[in-house]
């Protein structure tokens, strides 16, 4: 494998920096990995490369309460000269939120790795325009695994597994919109292939009288839910294909690999997207608006989302996708890691297929309609 050129640049810069005692302080939304992450790998790697600096990392918690309550450490230090997080690591939501609210400093462009984002939620967050003030730490998709004995040719649309469920009542399962956001993204993916408003529902304007258009979309999901199994979250649909139990079922592709990877998943078991696609979400790194040490921040992000640390980081300790281009990454893996991440799921199908979550208040209203009118 070749080193990254860009992480190379980036550490002989970092090593002609004067020493000088500084704290990073890194504070990020998530489970517990993602404190594990950074005190573990990321920080003691920025460290060495910056002789004097110590990166103490504080986890606030896992999912979008964890990112309420980074933003709301922030906003009661509103009228401070500088706040004490240097770096912030936050969800979709919240991340648009403090855009908004002139929380967060545009520094992306001002990184050199900040040309090697392809994304396009790293420009939008559920309608929100984000562009130069967040890089992707990390990728996680959403897609169908299914057990190619039992399903020699998958449905390749939504509209062909609407069919395909109809042939083989039973066969696929989900967890509707409890239990995980693997079966909360598979709804989404239903509304963006049956709903008449589905660039709308992605990207926004909100129109309060969408739902009312919903109808059809929402009875035919009433009545495809007949015809599956309703798992209780997202282990419990990779725990019911490994039993034999279900044929198919949506997945976050991450989990699917650790799973296999751990010897807990059936090793055959492959993955696709249906057309017109399925949602995923990155986390975001973010430098708030008075970082009290923002150039360092800014070298801190670069060194994250270098091909290099993204390779050994993010993919190989965790699994999960890129959050640069994953091309740029590729020669940073080996031709095994690279087919166990890319061989079902091509980056061409996650850049046609790897779709946003939608626009926040139609995400809100999807759920509503959803528990109105949608039987588990």
């Amino acid at each position: 494998m070749k080193h990254s050129t860009a992480l190379a640049a980036i550490l002989t810069a970092a090593m002609a920096l004067p020493a000088g005692a500084q704290t990073l302080n890194v504070v990020t939304a998530g489970d517990t990995n993602m404190v594990d992450y950074i005190n573990d790998y990321l920080g003691p790697l920025f460290e060495e490369s910056h002789p004097g600096v110590t990166v103490r990392a504080l986890g606030t918690g896992p999912g979008d309460g964890g990112s309420q309550a980074l933003y709301e450490k922030l906003a009661a230090q509103s009228g401070s000269d500088t706040w004490d997080v240097d770096v912030a690591v936050v969800h979709q939501r919240m991340a648009g939120q403090m855009v908004e609210e002139g929380m967060l400093a545009p520094y992306r462009d001002e990184i050199e790795t900040g040309s090697l984002v392809t994304a396009a939620n790293a420009d939008t967050a559920l309608g929100v325009d984000v562009s130069g003030y967040v890089m992707p730490m990390f990728q996680s998709q959403i897609a169908i695994a299914y057990n190619p004995d039992l399903v020699p040719e998958p449905p390749q649309s939504y509209e062909e597994l609407a069919s395909w469920v109809e042939e083989h009542p039973g066969q696929f399962g989900y967890n509707g919109i409890t239990g995980g956001m693997a079966g909360v993204g598979f709804v989404f993916g239903w509304m963006y292939a049956f709903a008449d408003d589905a660039d709308a529902i992605r990207n926004g304007p909100w129109d309060a009288s969408a739902p009312e258009g919903w109808t059809d979309a929402l009875s035919g999901l009433d009545a495809f839910n007949e015809n599956v199994t309703i798992t209780p979250g997202n282990a419990g649909t990779l725990d019911a294909m490994n039993r034999g139990e279900i044929a198919m079922g949506p997945v976050w592709m991450d989990m699917f690999y650790t799973w296999v990877a751990d010897g807990r998943l059936n090793p055959n078991l492959k993955l696709m997207i249906p057309a017109p696609g399925m949602p995923g979400q990155p986390m975001y790194y973010a430098v708030p608006a008075k970082a009290e040490n923002a150039e360092l921040a800014q070298e801190f992000i670069e060194l994250a989302t270098s091909p290099e640390v993204q390779a050994e980081g993010i993919v190989r300790r965790f699994n999960w996708l890129p959050g640069i281009d994953a091309t740029e990454v590729q020669a940073e893996l080996t031709d095994e890691e690279w087919g166990r991440l890319f061989t079902d799921v091509t980056p061409e199908t996650l850049s046609e297929r790897g779709l946003s979550m939608p626009q926040a208040d139609y995400f809100a209203a999807i759920l509503e309609a959803y528990e109105r009118n949608v039987g588990n």
